[in-house]
């Protein structure tokens, strides 16, 4: 040591003294170190001092619900792997005795995925006193719990990003960006055009699932399907572009606080021109869940309200149909129920939904609006453009479109007029003279008695 000699040689004496019987200015040796332990720098330790059992036990009865970490045993540094460099082991308190050993991660370690608990368990990483343990084991009060050297995660800055491979050709990706007919932070929306199936299938291959990687633009994660249309139906499909916004739509959508608005052509005219369906629906019997029927008994609650726009003397008619509820072809099934299916639907209305002439016999049903609050705030509310068949049918029948686009009930302005008002006053004052003329009548009758 700088500014004193050097020791003599020899064993230092009892008490620590040595150097000539001069006591070194030393601080005294830590509690629960044994005497005569080398304890200088460089030097290690001659033994490590076992604690008595009794105050082993002591410490697990009165341990709090935290573990502590009993001892800590050095493992072989790897940095490739981005590991710490030492194995925990941690007592079982007398709060978390009997539980299960995931659930012992879940309170203690809440860092810890089950997954990796899973992997560290099959590969016999993870250790209750020393034997294996699986997730779903039982712990008890004072065992060991022995847990491998946790993984540390990369910064998002050294993290490398995983490309994604779009397998689609320029023709596909063109197809798809072409349907777009909104796109912001979160949402997208695009007009289906008929014959496109939502999702695949059996001998189904070309769908709008498998489009979404061309609708990735500024997002790193492509975009999400949260309601579907049947493959025959044209018009608005809402796509979620964040889980956030998918989780949101898809409350959106379970609530019915989502509104959609389709345009239909239907065989005949119904009798009344604002009508509510109400029948229950279920999977007809025999068809393997491809079609389904009208079942009171055994049918889910299905509720449709339908508008006529406009009539085509009795052959036809354009209608506006809002479902309330969300099963499996409800609008076609509905229709065709109350004897006005939808014109081209054979499936539902047989060879009786199809007009003569120059009438295409695709489907006449299109998703014409889709109003949604929005994640962030206000709304989206999209209307798409009718297919070519469909719109060349309403000019063959002499439809107007400009009579399409009916207000929702809550989009009407309910204020009364001035006009409204004196209507009102002209009826109460109707009602108050029949009332006075009843009176009279009753005190007439009741002096001739």
């Amino acid at each position: 040591m700088k500014g004193r000699p050097p020791g003599k040689s020899g064993p230092p004496s009892r008490g620590g003294k040595g150097n000539g019987g001069r006591t070194p200015d030393r601080k005294p040796a830590a509690r629960g170190k044994a005497p005569g332990a080398r304890t200088r720098d460089g030097d290690k330790p001659a033994f490590k001092p076992r604690a008595p059992a009794a105050a082993k036990s002591g410490a697990a009865r009165s341990a709090p619900p935290k573990p502590a970490v009993a001892k800590s045993v050095a493992a072989k540094p790897n940095p490739a792997k981005g590991v710490s460099l030492d194995v925990r082991q941690y007592r079982v308190a007398a709060d978390d005795d009997g539980i299960r050993l995931d659930r012992w991660f879940q309170r203690h370690l809440p860092d810890v995925g089950f997954n990796l608990v899973s992997r560290w368990s099959r590969t016999g990483q993870l250790r209750v006193d020393g034997a294996r343990a699986a997730p779903g084991d039982r712990i008890s009060e004072g065992q060991m719990i022995r847990v491998p050297p946790a993984e540390q995660k990369p910064d998002a800055a050294d993290r490398p990003k995983r490309a994604r491979i779009v397998d689609l050709t320029p023709d596909e990706i063109s197809y798809a960006q072409d349907m777009v007919i909104h796109r912001d932070a979160q949402a997208i929306v695009i007009n289906k055009p008929p014959g496109l199936a939502t999702q695949g299938g059996t001998k189904t291959d070309e769908h709008v699932d498998k489009l979404l990687d061309a609708l990735l633009f500024d997002a790193e994660s492509r975009p999400k399907l949260v309601h579907r249309l049947d493959k025959d139906t044209s018009g608005a499909l809402l796509l979620a572009r964040t889980s956030r916004a998918a989780a949101h739509f898809a409350k959106a959508f379970s609530s019915r606080t989502a509104r959609k608005v389709y345009w239909a052509l239907v065989m005949g005219v119904p009798s009344i021109e604002d009508g509510m369906i109400e029948l229950p629906i279920a999977k007809q019997p025999g068809t393997g869940g491809e079609k389904m029927h009208v079942d009171e008994e055994e049918g889910l609650p299905a509720r449709s309200r339908y508008r006529v726009i406009e009539r085509a003397g009795n052959r036809a008619a354009w209608v506006e149909l809002q479902p309330y509820t969300g099963r499996t072809h409800q609008l076609r099934v509905h229709m065709a129920a109350i004897g006005h299916p939808i014109v081209g639907d054979g499936k539902y209305g047989g060879k009786e939904a199809f007009l003569s002439g120059t009438i295409s016999r695709k489907m006449h049903l299109h998703a014409r609006r889709i109003r949604v609050d929005h994640p962030d705030g206000g709304r989206v509310d999209m209307t798409a453009e009718l297919p070519t068949h469909f719109a060349n049918s309403l000019h063959e029948l002499g439809f107007d479109l400009a009579l399409g686009d009916m207000p929702l009930d809550d989009e009407i302005d309910r204020t009364p007029t001035r006009e409204d008002e004196k209507k009102a006053a002209r009826q109460h004052a109707k009602q108050y003279r029949k009332g006075r003329k009843g009176e009279r009548r009753a005190r007439g009758s009741a002096r001739k008695a």
